[in-house]
């Protein structure tokens, strides 16, 4: 069975043989009771989703889809950057593994799981053929030791060798989780570990080959993909780390009788808590390491070589450790508490390990090295106190809200403000609900340490930036009735950081302001849904902070049920932004930097899927960029010399046990 089809043939029998036995048994509960995330760091409880839906499955594994303007190198699992300003994160402190958050589970994604019997997923998508497989392998674990203590775990793989040469990828990363809900003490914890590697091949050598091939290969117009040339060679990045966080909840509070009327007996208790003292944990890892065996390349693709001439093989670490205490007030424990008040102080302590001077005070060892226009400490120590409170309501229909402060009070990062609000209301429109939502923070924060000092090969920064200021606020408006979504905000920003031109951070001094606007409308009609999202964003500064002006995702699509049993969803979706002059992106860094050479943008990237769910499995099957050749253009670049995936066949499946 050596074929490219084998792979996808075996898969559809494991799947009629899983759902086959599965259908078998007799009918289990195996669904979660419910599932959380938590907030840092308090460790904050938010309910959230389980993940068993066959709506839309396919579309997660397309690798441009993580947002309605995604910059990427173009594989999955690559380095990417979200290009929708209100859905951007901020530069975490080690900016050397921000390409990657979108693969690599981080705290905001950790799920913990309460289930009555053992809960299992397995998830498996795979496409492409022997030469451009992309693999997809997770599975998720959780059980129960009684009704208030469960214990879990993840793993998450991927492999991908890309539709370009040198452009491979694979990351693995796992995990494990526990909690225990008492009426007195509360534990949540995890501990994750991730491992990503990518080929770094600096995109193709002319674009070309995509947009025009014939006039780069002499009037022949089919490309074979894996034999376009590129401009790095012998180049990879790795990014590995891992995390672990405890959080502790002791409840003080008293137990509330009910008695049988009759006998003045006691039928049950349940125990009301009022305050509770809190301890958080929280200690991370992160490396990045950057190699390119290949000398002549790895001398003409970048601007400087400051350090050796030949190769490069450097590492950046770092660690950080955060003890936090709290104590709070909760809310509930009297009707006339309507909310939640919590205050906690925090210590954190962060280590840099940079790559050392070797070459200052000594005869330069090559004369094409770059003198070193000055030196940065290899380890660097930082302390930070904050002291911060919480404002919560999250009981009761008509309002809630969250409101967030943490104010830097000492140390490194004294002075820093972190102030966010969201508030959320309804009311009754026909049988449903018009859901309206404010939102909005003011942020000023000085730069961490590897914007400020950075050393490398390639790229050396000796910075005093003063400190950023960022003020947002929002609206939302969500009428199901009619399937609307309206979502508005503002933001101003002040002593924004970016990557230049040059690659290297750079401070624009003056006030941008961003506008967005976004509106989402699903149409249904018997079968057919038609979900529409439309994002308006102007930046008033497109030199420093550049953003598409429109971005538009359409999913087309038929939901029926075949034989009461097969639930099955058929359609087309698509996306396209205006152009504009998307980010480059650098290899040794990881980082995306603006430029001003080519626009991107201004294409139309289609998929043709079908979703299926029988009983306890969903699978799928997909071919990505159906319209590739047909319509919709053939500049399919998200940024400069890095094209997107040019068409391929996938299939992936998802199944429940019962344990």
């Amino acid at each position: 069975m050596n074929c490219k089809w084998c792979k996808y043939l075996l898969a559809i029998v494991a799947v009629i043989v899983v759902a086959s036995s599965v259908a078998a048994k007799p009918k289990q509960k195996i669904e979660p009771s419910y599932s959380w995330t938590i907030s840092d760091p308090l460790g904050t409880r938010y309910s959230a989703d389980i993940d068993t839906s066959h709506i839309d499955y396919a579309q997660r594994f397309v690798p441009s889809w993580r947002s309605d303007a995604w910059a990427t190198t173009g594989n999955y699992g690559a380095a990417g950057q979200n290009m929708i300003f209100f859905e951007r994160n901020m530069n975490s402190d080690f900016f050397l593994a921000d390409a990657l958050k979108a693969w690599i589970p981080g705290h905001d994604r950790m799920q913990f799981y309460n289930t009555r019997i053992p809960m299992t997923i397995l998830s498996y998508t795979t496409g492409g053929d022997q030469n451009s497989t992309q693999d997809h392998t997770q599975a998720i674990f959780s059980g129960n030791i009684n009704r208030k203590s469960q214990v879990g775990g993840f793993i998450d793989y991927i492999y991908s060798k890309g539709s370009y040469d040198v452009q491979a990828d694979k990351g693995f990363s796992w995990g494990l989780s526990g909690s225990h809900m008492g009426d007195r003490y509360e534990f949540q914890g995890y501990f994750r570990n991730f491992n990503y590697t990518l080929k770094e091949n600096g995109g193709i050598t002319d674009d070309r080959y995509i947009t025009n091939p014939r006039e780069v290969q002499g009037g022949d117009a089919r490309v074979n993909n894996k034999s376009i040339p590129v401009l790095l060679n012998g180049a990879h990045s790795r990014v590995s780390g891992m995390q672990i966080m405890l959080n502790n909840r002791y409840k003080v509070g008293f137990y509330k009788y009910l008695r049988d009327s009759v006998t003045d007996t006691i039928i049950s208790r349940t125990y009301v808590p009022v305050t509770s003292f809190i301890y958080n944990f929280s200690f991370r890892r992160n490396n990045h390491r950057f190699t390119n065996d290949n000398a002549s390349q790895d001398y003409t693709f970048f601007p400087n070589s400051y350090l050796s001439y030949g190769s490069t093989d450097e590492r950046t670490r770092q660690w950080a450790l955060a003890n936090t205490f709290g104590i709070s007030m909760l809310e509930g424990f009297n009707k006339r508490v309507k909310f939640g008040f919590a205050a906690y102080i925090k210590h954190e302590m962060v280590r840099y390990y940079q790559v050392a001077d070797t070459v200052t005070g000594s005869i330069y060892p090559h004369d094409n090295l770059t003198p070193l226009p000055f030196t940065v400490d290899s380890i660097t120590t930082q302390h930070s106190l904050y002291v911060g409170g919480q404002l919560t309501k999250h009981l009761g229909s008509l309002i809630t809200y969250d409101v967030n402060a943490e104010f830097g009070v000492a140390g490194a990062n004294a002075g820093n403000i972190y102030v966010t609000g969201d508030v959320k209301t309804r009311f009754k429109l026909g049988r449903d609900s018009v859901k309206v939502r404010g939102y909005g923070h003011f942020i000023n924060h000085n730069q961490n340490l590897l914007l400020e000092k950075f050393m490398s090969n390639h790229y050396v920064w000796n910075n005093n930036f003063s400190n950023t200021q960022r003020f947002r606020v929002g609206g939302e408006l969500d009428v199901p009735l009619t399937g609307t979504n309206v979502n508005v905000g503002y933001e101003t920003l002040k002593n924004f950081v970016y990557f230049n031109t040059d690659a290297v951070p750079d401070q624009h001094t003056s006030a941008i302001h961003v506008l967005s606007a976004s509106v989402s409308q699903m149409l249904h009609f018997g079968p057919l849904y038609w979900n529409t999202r439309l994002t308006y964003q102007e930046s008033s500064n497109s030199d420093v902070l550049p953003l598409p002006k429109f971005a538009v995702y359409s999913n087309l699509s038929f939901r029926f049920t075949v034989a009461k049993v097969l639930k099955v969803q058929l359609g087309v979706d698509g996306n396209y932004y205006t152009s504009y002059y998307a980010p480059n992106y650098n290899p040794a860094t990881m980082t995306f930097y603006n430029q001003t050479e080519q626009k991107r943008g201004n294409f139309l990237y289609m998929n043709a899927f079908a979703n299926f769910k029988l009983k306890r499995a969903r699978f799928f099957v997909m071919y990505q960029h159906f319209n590739k050749g047909l319509f919709g253009g053939n500049d399919y670049f998200s940024i400069p010399h890095y094209p997107l995936n040019p068409g391929r066949f996938q299939f992936g499946v998802s199944v429940d046990f019962i344990n």
